[in-house]
């Protein structure tokens, strides 16, 4: 087993692994916290018309993908501030439109020779050294946000009213937090792909809730719960010939229900 994380790009996936987890525990815990899921969601999924239009214009198809999805982060964060109302119809139409849009662009470029399904499912394994600079960036962004504005953060989660008035900027906080989560949701994206990428951002700080009534500890809960999730679920990929992604995702899904489980027996009657 050790031999194979002797492999460069078994340790470029191990290493995409660490970040991605830590943004997934800071990102997914706040998500999960502020019932943000369905605007990941939204976000995740209506990416994939930047990578559409980055095939269409000969671009980088993960930097298509990032300004594309701070553009529905911006968008997504304005409909939402502004109207409590019908929220999921909205994102689930914005949903939709970029599901679209990328299929549409896709079918109009020429001659595309990209893998589609590693968008969809994701390729761990075939992280480049580029991709880990990009990730790195992300990771760096993503604890900066949390470290700097951890009380703000705290405030607004647990009771948005109460942060006002003590002087708290929320809208602008609100705004951020989307946009952190845009990009997070891109680089998980080049893990697990976006078919999958709600479950990672998901499971870890579910379980993670149930172990701790600290949002600090959560997210570290979180990140730890992702990294083993990884680790397994790369290991199982290489011993049976999976699918990477599709392996993690069913490692945290399966401690998922085995948590869920315990908890209700656990639970008195």
């Amino acid at each position: 087993m050790i031999d194979l994380f002797s492999f460069d790009f078994m340790q470029n996936a191990l290493f995409a692994s660490v970040l991605v987890s830590v943004i997934c525990g800071v990102i997914g815990t706040l998500i999960v916290i502020n019932r943000m899921v369905f605007i990941a969601g939204g976000i995740a999924h209506g990416s994939y018309g930047g990578i559409g239009l980055a095939l269409y214009f000969g671009i980088a198809p993960m930097l298509g993908a990032s300004l594309f999805a701070l553009f529905l982060g911006l968008l997504i964060a304005y409909i939402t501030h502004q109207n409590s109302t019908r929220i999921d119809s909205l994102i689930g139409v914005i949903w939709a439109f970029g599901m679209a849009l990328g299929i549409i662009m896709t079918d109009l470029t020429p001659g595309y020779n990209v893998d589609l399904m590693s968008y969809l499912f994701g390729a761990i394994l075939s992280v480049s050294n580029e991709d880990l600079y990009g990730m790195s960036g992300v990771f760096a962004l993503v604890l900066a946000f949390a470290l700097l504005f951890y009380k703000q953060l705290l405030a607004m989660s647990f009771d948005a009213q109460f942060a006002k008035l003590r002087g708290v900027n929320v809208t602008l906080l609100y705004f951020g937090l989307v946009l952190m989560t845009a990009l997070g949701v891109v680089i998980i994206i080049r893990a697990v792909g976006l078919i999958l990428v709600i479950a990672l951002l998901t499971i870890p700080p579910y379980i993670a809730e149930k172990m701790t009534n600290s949002m600090g500890s959560m997210m570290l809960i979180s990140s730890f719960l992702s990294v083993l999730f990884c680790a397994i679920g790369l290991i199982l990929s290489s011993f049976f010939n999976l699918s990477a992604g599709a392996s993690i995702i069913m490692v945290g899904s399966i401690s998922f229900f085995i948590q869920f489980l315990y908890s209700k027996w656990r639970a008195p009657n």
